[in-house]
This record gives C-alpha cells, structure tokens and sequence, in this order.
C-alpha cells in the first residue's frame, strides 16, 4: 500500500512538471516604445543637470509596485521614460559619479508566479534574461544588492536625488492612518527607516528640464492619443439629445476610444450638463451616481476627455448643446471663450513664457467676465506620459513643448458654464493644434452634432 501510495505521488508530480508551461521571456510581448538612443539621451541629459549640481550622487528612480487584482499595471511615468520598460518593483539608480544605469530588480516577476497553478503562471525570470539589458542598454542587478548600495551613501554622505513630483523640499510618506503615498514619498520613508544619516535632494526641477520638451517620437505618441480623443467626442456628440444620461455618453465616448487603440483612459471622463457642469469634477466624483444625469432641452453638456496611447495621454474639451442648438447668451458666451483661445493659440511661440501669456490673457477678458474665468498660471497644463507633467512655470517656451490651452467660464449667477481645450504643440516658429479636427466655434459643433 505505501508502495502505491508513493508511485501515485510521484505520478502527481511528474506530471505537474511536465504540465508547467514554459517560462515566458520579458520581450515576448513588448517591445521597447522608443529607440536605445532616445532612451540613452534622456539619462545622460538627466545626469549632465545634476553633474553640476554634485559630482558624487545617487539618482533613485522606483518602478509601480506589481499587483495582481484585476487592474492593467502601468508602470511609473519616470521610470518609463528613463528605461522604456515595465518591469514592476525595480529602482532605477543612476551613479554621477561613475555615469552609470544599473537597474536593480528582482530575480522574477512576481506577477507570473502562483505556487498552487503552476500550469496557469508561466513563470518570467528578469535577471536571467539576456535580452532585458542587450536591448534597453541597461544592466541588471538584484534588488537585494540595493540595500548596501543605499547604506553605503549614507556612512559617507552621498546624496540620493528622489523626484519628489514638485519643488521644494523631498517629501516623505504622511503619516496618517489612511494615506495613499506615491513611490517616491514610500521610498524615502522606507530609506529614512533603514539607512539613518541619508542625505536627500530632489530632483524634480533638473526631470521637469528633460520631459517638457518633447522628442519626435513622443509628439508622435501625443498626436496619436490626440486623434482617438478627438474621434471619441466626435461619436458621442452626434449621440447627445434630451433624455441621454451622462453615463451613456461615456460609454459611446469610451467603447471608440477602445476601437480605436487606445489602451485606458488618461483620467475618469468628465462630462456634466446642467447644473453639473457648473462643478469640478473632484466635486462631482465624490458622490458614486452623480455623474449620471438624465440631459434636458435648453442645457449646455461639457465634455473633459482624455485617452492613452501607449502611455503618452490626451486631454480635450468642448461644450455641446443638449438641444442641438445654442440659445443666443449660450452661443455669445461661447464665442467670446473660443475667441480668448484661439488669441492664446496664436500668441504661442519658442521664446515667450507662460507669464506673458497670462499678461496678455488677462487684458483680452471682457471686463464682464472675468470674475467668470477660471484661470490658473497661464490656462492649461502640460501633456505627455500624464495630464499634468513635470514642468516649470517659469521657463520659456521651447519647440517641443505640448500643453493644453483651457480658458474656463464658470458663472454661478447665471447658472451657465462653457470650455474648450485643445492640444497644442510648440513649434519653430509658433504652435500647433493636435486637436484642429475637433471642431471649436458654436456653428460647427452644431454642425457636427447634426452629421
């Protein structure tokens, strides 16, 4: 009997391991999104910043950390920039001492491994695989090499530059009972923690300096995600009647974005009407139905889209009328915002920045509506792997830069609101609108919607 017994387990396990399926390699199912040599520049561009800075530092930059809960992992925007890989729960460490990129990053994939459906995880090694560093450039290390590199910067006071994702001081985690931390502020907690007498800079302004302008290639990206936006309002548009939900637009919105390529959303559709659209959309967002109004005749709806392609992301805004038709104030106020964007638009070239176009900004605003206008530095926000990438509000425009152009009109008193945002890219001599095949003007958007 315990003859028997031991052969059926060694049945059971042989046949386990013959099930295993074979491991998969990391480029089985991606490629690198840009060139060795773009990826090569932009560490070097980021070291030559901070060479000037201090000689001797560290550049930690984290990876996302690796779920398994359903949801598609996105990697962290820097750490995608810097390397154009997805691997999950690995550091980026640049040495400016030395020039060096060392990646150091666990022996496996965790997310391909399940001790109890073995058949079903196929297993991916990460530091025995060639092909990670033969074609990112980039060499492998074990993360557990990490914590004597780190514990060596601190007996001798090397400095460990950390992207704190603003100005001013590194910041650590809060601590608070409910908090939710980025990489960053949990590495730096993490590091205080185990390595005492670290010394740390942050490096946002010398990362902001190398993401805002834009390579080719990414504008390439930037376009791509633009043109899926723009078809997305196009199809949810001409959907827009009275008795529509806002809900059911986003599902017209989204299900195009999807046909189109787009692989998620750049952050949760906005589109409000009525009263709703007098609201931000944090406002909005904390109540789980109210989103999903039920549109009447006579009301303006806005939409606040944006989709992802390839991780580089989109960001646009038009206002609609939900009767097909703008009533006479509505289609005034429209005009005078589309007006102030389009002189926004054409003010934009190499050499000005953004304080001048708010100068010029605010001298354009009827005197009736600026008490209206919501405004922040200079009316929009820079685009690229997010909605509100690295950038510095003082530095003057250069080709490659893209942002969006956004002037807001919210009033309150009388109970309406419009918006309009489009994509702009600078160029040699001026700028480009990623976002012209969307129509801007009140006769065209009804237009559109009647297609």
């Amino acid at each position: 009997m315990n003859r028997l017994i031991l052969f059926a387990f060694l049945f059971v396990f042989s046949w386990t391991l013959l099930a295993q399926t074979p491991e998969q390699p990391y480029f089985e199912w991606t490629n690198l999104p840009f060139t060795n040599t773009e990826l090569l520049l932009r560490r070097e561009n980021l070291m030559a910043h901070l060479y000037k800075q201090d000689k001797t530092g560290l550049v930690i930059i984290p990876a996302r950390d690796g779920f398994s809960s359903g949801e598609t992992f996105r990697q962290a925007d820097d750490f995608y920039y810097f390397t154009g890989l997805e691997l999950p729960n690995s550091l980026l460490v640049l040495d400016l001492a030395q020039g060096s990129a060392v990646i150091y990053a666990p022996e496996k994939d965790k997310r391909f491994v399940s001790n109890t459906r073995p058949n079903d995880f196929p297993g991916r090694t990460l530091l025995k695989d060639p092909s990670i560093s033969d074609k990112s450039g980039l060499a492998l290390k074990n993360i557990t090499e990490f914590s004597n590199l780190v514990e060596k910067a601190a007996q001798i006071s090397i400095p460990v530059w950390i992207n704190s994702g603003r100005r001013g001081t590194v910041s650590i985690a809060a601590m608070d009972y409910i908090a939710r931390p980025s990489p960053e502020e949990w590495m730096v907690h993490v590091m205080q923690l185990r390595h005492p007498g670290l010394r740390f800079n942050n490096s946002y302004t010398d990362i902001a300096q190398t993401r805002m302008v834009k390579s080719p290639a990414e504008i390439d990206l930037l376009r791509k995600a633009t043109s899926i936006n723009v078809e997305g309002i196009k199809a949810a548009a001409k959907k827009i009647r009275p008795g529509v939900d806002e809900r059911y637009l986003e599902g017209i919105l989204e299900g195009s974005y999807k046909v189109n390529g787009a692989q998620r959303l750049a952050f949760g559709s906005i589109i409000k009407s009525g009263p709703n659209s007098l609201w931000p959309w944090r406002i909005l967002a904390t109540h789980y139905n109210r989103r999903n109004r039920v549109m009447n005749a006579g009301e303006l709806v806005i939409f606040d889209v944006g989709c992802e392609f390839n991780q580089y992301v989109s960001d646009v805004g038009r206002t609609f009328p939900v009767s097909g038709e703008f009533t006479e104030t509505q289609r005034l106020i429209l005009q005078m915002e589309v007006d102030i964007a389009d002189q926004i638009i054409a003010m934009i070239r190499p050499g000005i920045t953004f304080a001048d176009i708010k100068a010029m900004t605010d001298k354009i605003i009827p005197q009736e509506a600026k008490k209206y206008m919501q405004v922040g530095l200079h009316f929009g926000h820079h685009l690229g792997l997010s909605t509100g990438d690295p950038n510095l509000e003082d530095a003057p425009l250069a080709e490659g830069m893209v942002f969006t152009v956004e002037p807001w009109y919210y009033n309150h008193d009388e109970q309406i609101s419009v918006f309009t945002e489009d994509v702009i890219v600078v160029t040699k001599t001026g700028s480009e609108i990623l976002s012209k095949n969307l129509p801007r003007t009140p006769e065209d958007l009804e237009l559109l919607m009647r297609e």
